[in-house]
C-alpha cells in the first residue's frame, strides 16, 4: 500500500460523524492536492476491508456523488441519521459540516 493510500485511510477514519470531507479536500490532506479521482478509487476498492465511513466523503459541491440506486440514497440515510441536513436542492451546506480538523 502506497503512503498516499495509508494516509487517505487514515484521513477518511478521522472525520467525525455528523461532518463532511470532499474528495479533494480529503486528496489536499494526504498530500496530493490533485488526488480526487485516486481517494475515489480508494474508498471504492477499501472501504469494507478497512471499515471506512465511505458515506462522509462528498463531492465539492456539497452533493453525494453516487447515483441513487447505488449507493446514494443509503449515502444521504446514513448522513441524515448522524444529524446532516441537505438543501431542498440535495445538498449539504460545507460551511456547516465540512470537517476542518479543528
Amino acid at each position: 500500500m502506497t503512503p498516499f493510500t495509508e494516509d487517505v485511510i487514515e484521513i477518511i477514519k478521522s472525520i467525525p460523524p455528523g461532518k463532511v470531507m470532499t474528495y479533494g479536500q480529503v486528496a489536499e490532506w494526504a498530500g496530493n492536492p490533485r488526488g480526487a479521482r485516486q481517494v475515489v478509487r480508494i474508498l471504492h476498492s477499501k472501504s469494507r476491508s478497512h471499515d471506512l465511513p465511505w458515506h462522509r466523503v462528498i463531492n465539492s459541491k456539497g452533493e453525494i456523488s453516487l447515483p441513487a440506486d447505488k449507493g446514494g440514497l443509503l449515502q444521504r440515510h446514513l448522513l441524515e441519521e448522524e444529524g446532516v441536513e441537505f438543501t431542498g436542492s440535495g445538498k449539504v451546506d460545507l460551511r456547516i459540516y465540512r470537517y476542518t480538523g479543528i
